[in-house]
């Protein structure tokens, strides 16, 4: 698989450079560090409604700098909280730290060095957030790598017999477990019943609120269940619907560096990890942009 690594990212003039795959693009010539004119901004902003997944290379930031470009695209979320259900930065309730590290004291982030499945970030709650920013502080010197697909892509792409079948499909996303596959405290190792599976309910094909596009929203595969159709014809229909929006030709693969930030639209895009060694270091910070209306389904 082609996975694309980027130029150099020495500061200079402003400019977008994309990836060359289904999306993604390097922002050059930004520095996070210090507050963002509304021009600049902008562009960023236009970028990423084009490109769908933008990286900014090369970014020395204090906590408050990444939590304030962070909020330049709207409300953040509170991060979920530990296993002694407290924030991981507790003076910073919006940062969730994604890391590896073990110690005396017990796991310093979430989702160690498993392998992360292709997912949408809490698509089982009813307002998903509409994008997420991670920002490497830590990384080993392999493994870990994300991938990205474009769901655009991946819905324009369906046979139009399979695009009528699915409008107008609902689907339920699975609560009781991490995109790591770990079981969420609280829940059950098993369901016994499609009905008794806890999560929210959203549109097969969602409209973007900004680009107006339609795109699946698959969410997470794992006890995803298509609301109304018996159990096999559902899970028959998904394992189709997960082939397609999967393909390579839809993906782009970020293989990280110290200082990377990259941000991604959860409403148009899936995201997996690959895992990693763990006794190499990794730690991230990451923010969320809240969602303030309904997903949107397609007419």
């Amino acid at each position: 698989m082609d996975r694309f690594i980027g130029a150099d990212n020495r500061m200079s003039a402003f400019e977008v450079m994309p990836s060359g795959a289904a999306l993604g693009a390097d922002i050059q010539g930004v520095d996070l560090s210090v507050p963002l004119d509304n021009d600049t901004f902008d562009r960023i902003h236009k970028a990423w409604h084009d490109h769908l997944v933008l990286r900014i290379r090369g970014q020395a930031l204090t906590d408050e700098q990444f939590i304030a470009f962070s909020r330049r695209f709207g409300n953040l979320d509170l991060a979920p909280v530990d296993g002694a259900k407290q924030f991981w930065i507790p003076e910073h309730p919006e940062l969730t730290v994604i890391s590896n590290v073990v110690d005396d004291g017990g796991a310093r982030g979430s989702l160690g060095s498993y392998e992360s499945l292709w997912h949408t970030d809490m698509s089982f709650v009813d307002l998903p957030p509409k994008a997420s920013l991670l920002w490497a502080i830590e990384v080993p010197s392999s493994g870990g790598d994300t991938g990205f697909c474009n769901m655009y892509d991946a819905y324009d792409a369906l046979p139009g017999k399979l695009k009528r079948k699915i409008r107008g499909l609902r689907c339920k996303h699975d609560a009781s477990r991490n995109s790591v596959g770990q079981l969420r405290k609280g829940f059950e190792e098993a369901y016994t019943d499609p009905d008794s599976i806890p999560g929210a309910v959203h549109p097969l094909v969602r409209i973007h609120p900004g680009t107006k596009r339609e795109a699946l929203f698959l969410g997470r595969r794992r006890n995803a269940h298509i609301v109304d159709l018996p159990w096999a014809e559902s899970q028959a229909l998904l394992d189709e619907l997960w082939d397609q929006a999967t393909r390579e030709e839809f993906t782009w693969y970020q293989q990280w560096l110290v200082g990377d930030v990259i941000i991604w639209d959860n409403r148009c895009v899936m995201h997996r990890r690959d895992a990693l060694d763990p006794n190499q270091r990794r730690v991230m910070h990451r923010t969320q942009i809240g969602e303030d209306s309904p997903v949107l389904e397609s007419a």
